[in-house]
């Protein structure tokens, strides 16, 4: 799998974990849906979310705090989708 190939893999695993559960992923739950190591999930998220990526990890850390257009950290913007309610934009 190439660079490209990887990346836009990590983005979909994102964004359907964000459509399912409201939540993002951890980097050890992208690297086991990849089936690569956990260092190399936490590099591949890391790649990601290099400079021109609109979205964020929290400050200091490997977790997701943004991936547009959702918020992993609660705001005021709530997101509902056929009645739910489980998701927050940024």
């Amino acid at each position: 799998m190439n660079a490209h190939s990887s990346l836009d893999k990590v983005f979909q695993v994102i964004m359907r974990r964000f459509m399912e559960s409201g939540q993002a992923p951890h980097y050890t739950e992208i690297a086991a849906e990849m089936d690569v190591p956990v260092e190399d999930g936490r590099k591949l998220l890391h790649e990601l979310y290099s400079p021109g990526f609109p979205g964020w990890l929290a400050s200091g850390t490997d977790y997701i705090g943004s991936f547009p257009p959702f918020s992993n950290i609660p705001t005021q913007y709530r997101i509902t989708i056929d009645g739910q309610q489980k998701w927050t934009a940024q």
